[in-house]
């Protein structure tokens, strides 16, 4: 007889910010640089790209212009090749991602793996871009944006919500009733006060690199609080 789900252990998770919290920098800013230099993106579209995605960040759900930042930073992906959008996610972790990975964050990331936890990245970024980085480091999944395709192209839609803010709260919330996850027994990363719902969701929540408003929530909360400095970055094998 099967045991019944609620009577079921309940086991831990780690989930990761991407942007500044694993990867020094935004992973989207680096792709676009990726496929600017190859011809996938114009001159023109990239610096439309870059302010569009920064913008979003920055101000997120709380300025109602950024539904319009978004829409047009997603046409810029309209009419690519699904294939030619996994080729560039992978010449920009090699080249662009995986040099700037924090040393100290992926020795936290592996360390949670290796105590029996499930470690997901969750970030505002495209869910195939972040699927890469989880799969190279060899992280249980990821959680992202997703871009909606015809099958063969990309449509320049969204399917769902971007993954910023409350949306990551949902989403974690979402995927710990899927696979049993005790939230309060988990940890949250990351370096943003945007993501403050993702991280008073957890019982253990980290601060990495923060901006100074997290910083003095994180102070406040007695959170743990994690600085890593540039000198210390180089490319991890």
């Amino acid at each position: 007889m099967l045991e019944p789900q609620e009577n079921k252990p309940k086991i831990e998770a780690a989930f990761f910010d991407v942007d500044n919290t694993l990867v020094r920098g935004s992973t989207s800013i680096l792709f676009g640089k990726v496929a600017f230099a190859g011809g996938a993106i114009k001159r023109r579209d990239i610096w439309r790209f870059m302010f569009e995605q920064v913008m979003f960040i920055r101000r997120g759900e709380k300025n109602s212009k950024m539904a319009g930042f978004k829409d047009r930073a997603l046409q810029l992906t309209k009419g690519h090749p699904i294939a030619e959008l996994r080729e560039l996610i992978d010449t920009v972790y090699e080249s662009e991602i995986k040099p700037r990975l924090w040393p100290e964050a992926v020795v936290a990331l592996k360390d949670h793996l290796a105590k029996g936890r499930e470690v997901w990245l969750v970030s505002a970024a495209p869910v195939d871009l972040v699927q890469k980085i989880a799969d190279a480091l060899g992280a249980t999944g990821a959680l992202g944006t997703i871009v909606a395709h015809d099958g063969d192209v990309l449509t320049g839609e969204l399917v769902g919500e971007p993954l910023h803010g409350k949306a990551k709260r949902k989403a974690a919330k979402r995927l710990a009733k899927e696979r049993g996850i005790s939230l309060k027994r988990s940890f949250a990363y990351s370096d943003s006060v945007n993501d403050l719902p993702l991280l008073t969701l957890v019982g253990h929540a980290v601060a990495v690199n923060p901006d100074k408003v997290l910083k003095r929530y994180a102070e406040a909360a007695g959170w743990s609080i994690l600085q890593f400095k540039k000198k210390e970055l180089k490319a991890n094998s």
